[in-house]
This record gives structure tokens, C-alpha cells and sequence, in this order.
């Protein structure tokens, strides 16, 4: 018996019908085609409302073929056929005719080089076992490995059972699941795998389960990572189990593209080089472009039932040959620490590795302390050729103060990190690799440099595996956004707490402050206190150019730009009136003139004002300002946007003000941003080269007799560093420092802002 059910999507008073070779489905006749049917719950999926009954042939015991298509019939009863070409098909076989099969067709129109169906209510078994004394094989995987989309789900894992039963007496029992992945997998393992008392395990997972086909760009290099951890971690719980692991190799996707494919062929690399076998199929079914070779795929994630065979050719069935003393022996192995002494000297120094689980000790029981570096030849030849770590950097199990929370490894090897081990160490590092399974941690961003994971509740890795420092900032917007899973709060790293940029503060938006992560390097933040306990101070500046923003830029204060960052002021009364104002008419082309000889544009409301960085190279202002008055629209909305929501969420505001200015002036700013302010504390730093006394006994006003002129420092680095390190003394000596700096977002929320 049979039923067959396509997708199609149809217009109102549309039906569908199927007709084909036999009687039962109306020897091509449309007019005795057998229509299907559909309701709102299940469209637009089509379905036969019967069972067809389709005899096999009474003269051969070989499958019959039957060929049908699909036909369209509008609402006054015209029909179209759903395609030209070849007809779909589907084999009669006498042994398959003792349960309903349910043809599933795919979609209208797209005809599949292979059928598809199954049989209804019961998932395929397994070839029965003959009492023989062969081994027990289990296979954990996903859907491919259940056999979907091989017709009867008589997939790779099915034509290998059948072969490993006749050839060498195994017994395979198959407890793959659609749609699952690492993360899921190694949760069924225990229920699934472990009562099974295997003597071998498949893992049998794809990269496309883990989302690496529609996740955005960023996320690829995490979702590797993760898969690889994870395929990691269950050889491990297969050894555990006192069972032989193999991997099943990755496959292609047709959703595929050229970095999804460079990242399946990094993956199918390292896995050979795991000391695991693996079954290697990507050069049985992949096309050179990681997508599934013509004819072989049923939908871009599953194979049909040539590409299953293919699949299946391609295992090497020696992997299965194998003695049972042989696996007796190396289940031994297994239940034994995998421990290996690397080094040691009559001192009382001394190094082991537990390779398995990519485990280093280093002990010192001597009193003198020793130093691992580079240069130590013979240690590191030793630990090439008998600790077996991977590349990449290692965590200190318990960190403490004065030894080094992490290692860097090479790719050859070796240990590239000069480390000091004090007298009466004993230190446990494990690769950062272990960190990445699933369950062991939460990636929250990882690009294949950079992780940032998160150990628990109160604590945060954030690893550094590149050869250079890793400036992590609100800006980067992945890294921004996924800290947002995180728990608020300030996060400082406990072994170098004055170090700066090692504090992370995270809001509701995510990270809202800098953190430097040096080269080949792991730096631990742990939860300290709330965002409210500390008083965060935000640096704003106020004009009368650019020479603050330039110095906040070489102290990496710098943050998304305020209003008067890129301009010239230099009337502090256009100041005052502008913050008044709301900065309302700041960018008003009625009040912009472009100077083409000088090459900047004024304010005729505010003649102090004016701007030297908006017309462009592509712009023709001299005929058409209209575009540069638009990106101005755009930007200076968004910069005053930052202006007002700094101004509200900082604890407290230092407003920077260069260049001279009159004592009227400061007493008509400071009151407008005293309003401004609504009673958040605040202050108004002049940096100006005059007497400091004309502003004495000004409220919130501190004076410094110096000049910045950005000229100069564009002119001369050396001055620019220079007036960088004056201008850090100065905020020093107000307490401020990237411990407690305020750091605007790009994009404020909007329901956050108060103008």
C-alpha cells in the first residue's frame, strides 16, 4: 500500500492530482487521476486520501517501476503538469509490501533523481543478528545517519549493517535522531549509547546541524570550533564506556559557500589527524565546491539514496576487521590514566601530560624556581615528541598570583611562553580547546583568534590565540551584542586588576567598556560588583577643535564621536547656545555655506562654527550639496543621539573645552550644562594657555594652562604623544581611568534618550 504527498503552493479553487503508468493511477489519463488533498493545518503539504494498492509483478521477483507526475488543475478544471521531462518513479518491490509506504515527493515541479518514502509509523531496522559472536556496533548521529532521504531510510548505516552482518558477524544497532547536534548528542549519550555496553561507536554529526550554513558571517568560526570540541568530547565519552571511537567524516551541503567550504575542509583535515579513524566521504559525494555532486542529494542537507550507496562505498570495512584480543587489549589502555612522564630532573622538576584529555602538570619541588622558555632546548624537544599538545593556549586549572594563568603552544609543539615556576609549584594546565565543548562552557564569540566564553555566572574567558593584541571594544558590534548574554555587572581580571583595560563592564546592551587582550594570551574576568557601585565618569568634549578627540584616540578613550568632536568653535557662547538649543539648526542646510576655496562649511547662526571633514572626495559641492547635507543629517542626529544619552545613563559628566576663553562665557556655559545635567555631578575642564586665576570661584569649572593644537600634533607625533601623556596626567589627577570611563554605545537605545 502506498500514499504520496508533495509540497505545492496553490491559488484559491486550485487542486492536485497524480496520474501515471498503471491502472491505480489512471494510465496517464488526467481525467482518472487520483486527487490529493489538503487543510489549513497541513498546507501546503498535498497528501493522497487514500491508500493505493500497487501489486508487484507476478513475472519477476525484481522491484517494478512505476512512473507518475503531478498535475495542477485551476478552478474551471484546466490542468498543467507539473513539469517536462522525466517522470518521478518509484520501485515495487515484493518484500516491501507488508506496510503502508509514504512517498514523499518534495516540492511541485522539482522532480528528484531518487525517490523518497518510508514506512509509515515505524522507523527501518536494522539487519536482524544471527547469534553470531561478532562485535556490537552503535552509531549516535544525525538525520543522515538515520538514513532520511534514503528510500525506506535504508541509508549508509543500513547498507553497512547488511555488510558488517554477512562478512564479519557484527551486530550494529543505529540511534542516530533528526536534527540533532553535538550539544544534544552528548546529552543522549549516556541513555542511548552507554546500555548498549558497545564494543565500537560511530559519531556520525555534520556541520550543518550546528548551523554553520545560515549562521551570520561572525558566528562560523564558533560554530567550527564548537563542532570540533564537541566530536572531541564524545570520543571521550566513548572511551570512557570502554569502547573503540570512530568518526564519521564531514559531508557537504548545497546552502554551501566558498568559506563554508574552506572551514568543512579545515575540519575534514584535522579530524584525520586526531588518531581516530574516521570514515571519509568527502571526496566520494562532494562536488569541489562543498556541495553535493550532481544527482546524488535530495534537499541541500541530505543525500538521496545514491548518494547513501556512495557514502557507504566509500567506508573502509578493514576499520571493522578487527580481533577481539586486539580490542580487548586496547580497552585495557583506556581504563588506565593515559599519563606520560615528559621530563624530569634529579631536582625534583617535573612534567607529565595526559594526552587524552590534553592535560599538562608542571611540579617543582625544588628550591630553586625554574624558567620554560623557548631556548630551552632540551625540555622542548621532549615535550615535542612526548606531550602531545596541540596548538593553541593552555588554562591554568587554580590561577594564582605570580604564575602565568596560561600558556601559548605552537604549531610544532612547543611551548612558546616564557613561564616561571616558583619553588613548591604545582600547576595543572589543559588546552583551551577542552574549554570550547559544549557543557564545559557558553561561547559567546569566537573568530578563530579571539573566544570569549563564559566559565560560569561570575566568570569570563576571553582568549587570545593570534600572534598580536586584541583591542575588544563596544564598537565591534558581535562582540558587543553577545556579551549581552552575560550578567551585568564590572569584571575585572583578579590577577591583574591594575593593569589597564582588563576591566569589563556589561549592560543591558552588552560590553560597555575596552579591553586589551595581549598576543597569545588568556586573561580570566571574574565578576566584582554592580555597574551602580561604581561612579562612572564620561569624557565629553566640547570643542574648540579636535585636539581632545586626538588624544582620547592615542589614550584609546576614544569612543563613537560627540557633536563638536570634528568641528571648529570658537565662540564658547555658540557652545552654550547650541547645547541650549538641543542642537536643533547645528546641521540646517539654511544655515550652511560651502567655502570651495578653503574647503570648509560655515554656520551663518553660529558664525564660530565650522566644518572641515564632510564634503568628500566623490562629492561635486561646488554644483550639488545636497548629499553632504544628508550624510551631515545622519551623522550629527546620530552624534547628538550619543550627546544626550551619555549625558543621561554616565554617573558623572567631565566636559573638555580647548582653546581661550573668557570668564562670561564659562559662567553662561557652565549654567546651561548645570540645567542640562539635572543634578548629576559634574565638571567643566578648560585647557587653554591663560592664567588659571580668571576663573577662580567658578562652580564646577577646573583650569589648566596648557595648549593642545591638533596643527602640531598632526605636524609632529612626538608632540601629539606628548600632549596625549599631559592630558592622561590630568585625568588621573581627576580620577579617571579605563577602570571607570563611561563609554557610549554606537547606537543608544532609543527608548533611553531624552532628546
Amino acid at each position: 500500500m502506498y500514499r504520496f504527498q508533495i509540497i505545492a503552493n496553490t491559488q484559491m479553487g486550485e487542486s492536485i492530482g497524480i496520474v501515471g503508468s498503471i491502472p491505480e493511477l489512471g494510465m496517464w489519463d488526467v481525467t482518472k487521476c487520483v486527487p490529493l488533498r489538503t487543510n489549513r493545518d497541513r498546507y501546503p503539504l498535498w497528501w493522497t486520501d487514500r491508500e493505493i494498492d500497487i501489486q508487484p509483478s507476478l513475472d519477476s521477483a525484481e522491484p517494478r517501476r512505476v512512473e507518475y507526475k503531478y498535475v495542477r488543475f485551476d478552478a474551471n478544471g484546466n490542468v498543467r503538469w507539473e513539469a517536462l521531462g522525466p517522470n518521478r518513479w518509484i520501485p515495487i518491490d515484493p518484500a516491501d509490501q507488508s506496510s503502508t509506504i509514504v512517498v514523499d515527493d518534495g516540492a511541485f515541479g522539482y522532480l528528484q533523481p531518487y525517490p523518497f518514502g518510508y514506512i509509515e509509523g515505524s522507523a527501518v531496522k536494522m539487519p536482524p543478528a544471527q547469534g553470531s559472536q561478532g562485535l556490537k556496533i552503535v552509531v549516535i548521529g544525525s538525520s543522515v545517519a538515520f538514513g532520511y532521504k534514503a528510500w525506506l531510510f535504508k541509508g549508509w548505516v543500513w547498507l553497512l549493517a547488511q555488510t558488517l552482518q554477512e562478512k564479519y558477524g557484527h551486530q550494529l544497532v543505529n540511534v542516530s535522531e533528526a536534527g540533532t547536534n553535538v550539544t544534544s548528542t552528548i546529552a543522549r549519550f549516556p541513555s542511548v549509547v552507554t546500555p548498549e555496553k558497545p564494543d565500537i561507536v560511530i559519531i556520525a554529526l555534520s556541520l550543518g546541524n550546528e548551523g554553520l550554513a545560515h549562521c551570520p558571517p561572525h558566528q562560523r568560526r564558533a560554530v567550527q570550533r564548537r563542532f570540533e570540541s564537541g566530536l572531541q568530547q564524545l570520543v571521550k565519552m566513548t572511551r570512557e564506556i570502554v569502547a573503540r571511537p570512530i568518526l564519521g567524516g564531514v559531508y557537504p551541503n548545497n546552502d554551501y559557500w566558498p568559506e563554508h567550504y574552506w572551514l568543512l575542509k579545515e575540519t575534514h583535515n584535522r579530524l584525520l589527524n586526531w588518531g581516530v579513524p574516521v570514515l571519509d566521504w568527502l571526496a566520494a559525494v562532494d562536488n569541489g565546491q562543498g556541495r553535493w555532486k550532481d544527482g546524488i542529494s535530495s534537499d541541500p542537507a541530505h543525500p538521496n539514496t545514491i548518494g547513501h550507496r556512495l557514502m557507504y562505498e566509500a567506508i573502509n570495512l578493514d576499520l571493522f576487521d578487527i580481533d577481539k584480543g586486539e580490542l580487548a587489549q586496547e580497552k585495557q589502555r583506556f581504563q588506565k590514566p593515559n599519563q606520560v612522564f615528559v621530563y624530569a630532573d634529579k631536582a625534583g622538576f617535573q612534567i607529565s601530560a595526559n594526552i587524552e584529555e590534553k592535560r599538562l602538570r608542571i611540579s617543582n619541588s625544588s628550591p630553586n624556581s625554574y624558567t620554560i622558555a623557548p631556548y630551552w632546548q632540551e625540555l622542548q624537544t621532549t615535550l615535542q615528541t612526548q606531550a602531545g599538545l596541540i596548538p593553541g593556549i593552555y588554562l591554568a586549572k587554580y590561577a594564582q598570583q605570580g604564575t602565568l594563568p596560561f600558556f601559548a603552544v605552537q604549531e610544532n609543539g612547543a611551548i612558546a611562553t616564557t613561564m616561571e615556576i616558583p619553588s613548591g609549584a604545582d600547576l595543572e594546565y589543559s588546552a583551551a580547546f577542552n574549554l570550547f565543548a559544549p557543557n564545559n562552557s557558553q561561547l559567546f564569540f569566537y573568530d578563530g583568534h579571539l573566544g570569549i566564553l563564559q566559565a560560569d555566572k561570575h566568570h569570563l574567558w576571553v582568549i587570545n590565540e593570534s600572534d598580536h593584541e586584541y583591542n575588544v571594544h563596544p564598537m565591534w558590534k558581535e562582540v558587543r551584542s553577545a556579551l549581552k548574554a552575560m550578567p551585568e555587572g564590572v569584571y575585572e581580571d583578579p590577577l591583574h586588576p591594575d593593569i589597564p583595560f582588563r576591566t569589563m563592564m556589561i549592560g543591558k546592551q552588552g560590553l560597555e567598556s575596552r579591553v586589551k587582550i595581549p598576543a597569545k594570551s588568556a586573561v580570566l574576568f571574574q565578576y566584582k560588583c554592580q555597574l551602580s557601585d561604581i561612579s562612572r565618569v564620561a569624557i565629553i568634549p566640547l570643542g574648540d577643535r579636535c585636539a581632545v578627540r586626538m588624544m582620547l584616540y592615542k589614550m584609546e578613550y576614544d569612543g563613537p564621536a560627540f557633536p563638536f568632536d570634528l568641528t571648529r568653535t570658537t565662540n564658547i557662547a555658540d557652545i552654550a547656545d547650541i547645547i541650549e538649543n538641543g542642537f536643533y539648526d547645528m546641521w540646517n542646510p539654511s544655515y550652511l555655506h560651502y567655502n570651495s576655496y578653503i574647503g570648509r562649511i560655515y554656520h551663518s547662526k553660529w558664525t564660530g562654527l565650522s566644518f572641515a571633514h564632510e564634503v568628500e572626495d566623490t562629492d561635486n559641492a561646488a554644483y550639488d550639496m545636497s548629499p553632504v547635507f544628508e550624510r551631515m543629517r545622519q551623522r550629527y542626529t546620530a552624534r547628538s543621539e550619543r550627546f544626550w544619552y551619555t549625558v543621561k545613563n554616565c554617573d558623572k559628566a567631565l566636559f573638555v573645552r580647548t582653546g581661550l576663553a573668557d570668564r562670561g562665557g564659562v559662567i553662561d556655559l557652565v549654567s546651561k550644562l548645570e540645567k542640562q545635567c539635572q543634578g548629576k555631578p559634574f565638571h567643566l575642564l578648560l585647557l587653554s594657555p591663560q592664567p588659571s586665576d580668571q576663573f577662580l570661584d567658578i562652580p564646577n569649572v577646573l583650569h589648566h594652562d596648557v595648549e593642545f593644537n591638533p596643527d602640531r600634533m598632526y605636524d609632529d607625533l612626538a608632540h601629539w604623544m606628548y600632549c596625549t601623556e599631559v592630558m592622561r596626567e590630568i585625568l588621573e589627577s581627576l580620577g579617571v581611568s579605563s577602570k571607570n570611563l563611561f563609554w557610549c554605545p554606537p547606537n543608544p537605545p532609543k527608548e533611553l534618550e531624552t532628546k
